[in-house]
């Protein structure tokens, strides 16, 4: 019987990585289907840097070879600030996708967990994601909370 295994994501990884955050933003409906393989090209070019600098991080989650789900985090630095006179590092987890066929099993959640373990090891100051409303939930169960972030978008 095959078993889910997570993984650490490498440089070979990225083409995967790609579509996921692209399906990931299509099932959101935030990507049309025209603009989907753009979305993924894009995203390989800029994650295969990233991945190779170390600023971002990513696990996925395997059955039988086969990529089925993955998470990742951008790793940032923060300027001096109460608590952190040196400065630190943030971490934004992005990325977080399950294929269709394996939502409802846990992987996310499983995802998470190796995430928010490898971030509590190093250490790192912060901690903060987008949610979807249907990772909303999950993400609150684990401990995130809203903040009082806001953003400005140029016109």
């Amino acid at each position: 019987m095959s078993s889910y295994r997570v993984r650490t994501a490498t440089v070979d990884d990225v083409g995967v990585i790609a579509q996921h955050r692209a399906a990931m933003f299509r099932a959101m409906g935030l990507v049309p289907d025209a603009e989907y393989a753009t979305l993924a090209a894009g995203s390989a070019r800029v994650l295969a840097n990233a991945l190779a600098a170390g600023t971002y991080r990513g696990w996925l989650t395997e059955l039988d070879r086969d990529v089925v789900a993955g998470a990742g985090v951008i790793l940032r630095p923060l300027l001096p600030r109460p608590g952190h006179p040196d400065g630190a590092t943030e971490v934004e987890v992005l990325n977080v996708y399950t294929a269709p066929q394996h939502r409802r099993c846990g992987l996310a959640r499983g995802l998470m967990h190796a995430v928010l373990a490898w971030c509590a090891a190093q250490r790192f100051a912060k901690v903060t994601l987008h949610a979807s409303d249907a990772g909303r939930p999950l993400y609150e169960s684990l401990g995130f909370s809203a903040t009082n972030e806001m953003e400005w978008k140029a016109r």
